[in-house]
């Protein structure tokens, strides 16, 4: 992927993802999206959450504005460097 693309899924991380996990991604009306409180999911495990939502929830599926190997880059992003800056 290339790094305009990965530049581009960190700006949608933080700005549509952040209206609800909070602009810093530690909790807001969605929970936190830490490494930490992500702890014990694999990376394809967020990535389905990222890709289907979570139905009876805030939680929008994303299958339509990603590819599933998008997703899986922004769950390993999630996973182990969500607490970089934005």
């Amino acid at each position: 992927m290339s790094l305009e693309r990965q530049a581009s899924l960190r700006t949608l991380l933080h700005q549509e993802c952040g209206s609800c996990h909070g602009l810093l991604l530690k909790g807001g009306l969605g929970p936190a999206l830490t490494a930490d409180t992500l702890r014990g999911q694999s990376a394809e495990q967020v990535a389905l959450t990222i890709m289907h939502g979570r139905p009876g929830t805030a939680m929008p599926a994303w299958k339509r504005f990603l590819q599933p190997a998008e997703s899986l880059w922004l769950a390993n992003f999630l996973l182990h460097e969500s607490d970089a800056a934005p």
